[in-house]
């Protein structure tokens, strides 16, 4: 079996209504989908964290893995890796490009072999995997009505956490905000603020103090993300766990974060992280020191498929007779904004019961991708091979 193509899809669409975060707003949804195609017709589906990774797998990968065994993963991906490392080119787009085609290749592998990815990592540790709702995000005209709506939405579909975003605002107004969303909760419900990089240490500080009684489970992404002292000033400084991680893109890029304990909770995501290949090495640091391991998720059923895989698979943190999720099991973001791409691109349409999801069980990622949905959502498509 060799690779004989290697194609992107750049994916989009646009949404009805505009939602909000610490460092920007949206109106559209986006996904870069990676296709591998094999002589013998098999086909190895994979997703990149952003477009301009697309010039790096076809510019920089495709000659050297076209007519390479796609079953091989750790050739192709030390030499994919080793192809961008000289000049310094491993994270960022390099690093989404390193994911997109190792998830695919992961996939063919599962296809080959008739295995799941679950288990040719060895098989899974837990049947389901909890997840938590991640919404809440800024709206126009959302406080209060909108917002405590959608927050019990999550409450009375099962899930039992929910994240909401902090830093679009003042701090006067995002602890209101956020107040308001754990009165209309309760204190059962496990309750996180994500900042996606919004603050400086003294800020995040500030923020979570003012939020210190409010039985918030994690603060995410105070700081800027290779800001290791900064992360360090924000947990010695407030109360609040911390949560970071999710645009680092291998072990490298993390090891300084980890070794320093400047986070309580490591959050890598697959299509950023260096795939399947390089998010299990570094959730296995992680583990090693202690650190939990909370997969950040953000994407296509391509993206769902393959880190609920990866979550099954990982050991408590650390070992106890009753593991519990948010505790010592991991937690898997659940996102339930507005996306059509997650919703039609593919057969498996992942649902959560009770805030479980079930582990896929189908060879390879599980996932059938609907081409046509595929191609109706394309604005960009590159072929080589």
């Amino acid at each position: 079996m060799k690779i004989e193509k290697i194609e992107t899809f750049l994916l989009e669409s646009p949404i009805d209504e505009p939602f909000g975060w610490g460092m920007g707003w949206t109106d559209r949804r986006q996904s870069l989908i990676c296709k591998i195609t094999t002589d013998d017709g098999m086909v190895g589906w994979g997703e990149s964290g952003g477009g301009p990774s697309a010039s790096v797998i076809h510019d920089c990968f495709s000659d050297f893995l076209i007519g390479e065994d796609p079953r091989n993963i750790n050739r192709q991906w030390h030499r994919m890796f080793y192809s961008l490392h000289n000049g310094y080119a491993t994270g960022g787009f390099g690093g989404d490009a390193i994911s997109g085609i190792d998830i695919a290749l992961w996939d063919i592998a599962g296809k080959a072999s008739g295995k799941s990815i679950s288990e040719m990592l060895g098989g899974a540790v837990r049947e389901k995997v909890a997840v938590y709702a991640t919404g809440l995000y800024y709206r126009k005209d959302e406080f209060p009505t909108k917002l405590i709506d959608e927050a019990l939405s999550y409450v009375e579909a099962g899930y039992q956490g929910m994240k909401t975003k902090v830093g679009g605002l003042s701090v006067a107004e995002d602890v209101r905000r956020v107040s308001a969303i754990r009165r209309a909760i309760g204190d059962d419900v496990y309750l996180m603020i994500d900042a996606n990089k919004a603050y400086n240490a003294s800020t995040a500080i500030d923020l979570g103090n003012r939020l210190a009684d409010r039985n918030i489970h994690w603060f995410e992404e105070p700081v800027m993300a290779t800001d290791v002292a900064a992360y360090l000033q924000v947990k010695a400084g407030q109360p609040i766990p911390v949560a970071g991680g999710e645009v680092l893109r291998n072990r490298f890029e993390n090891r300084d974060i980890l070794i320093d304990r400047a986070l309580d909770i490591l959050q890598p995501d697959v299509m950023l992280a260096g795939g399947i290949t390089e998010f299990r090495n570094t959730a296995m640091l992680a583990n090693t020191l202690g650190i939990q391991v909370n997969p950040h998720l953000w994407g296509s059923p391509i993206m769902i498929s393959a880190t609920l895989s990866l979550a099954s698979t990982l050991p408590p943190c650390p070992y106890s007779v009753n593991p519990r999720p948010y505790e010592q099991e991991p937690v898997v973001e659940f996102d339930r904004t507005p996306n059509p791409i997650r919703n039609e691109l593919a057969s498996v349409a992942f649902e959560q019961e009770g805030g479980f999801v079930d582990v896929p069980q189908g060879p390879g990622l599980g996932v059938e991708i609907d081409e046509s949905a595929l191609n109706r959502f394309c604005i960009h498509h590159t072929s080589a091979g």
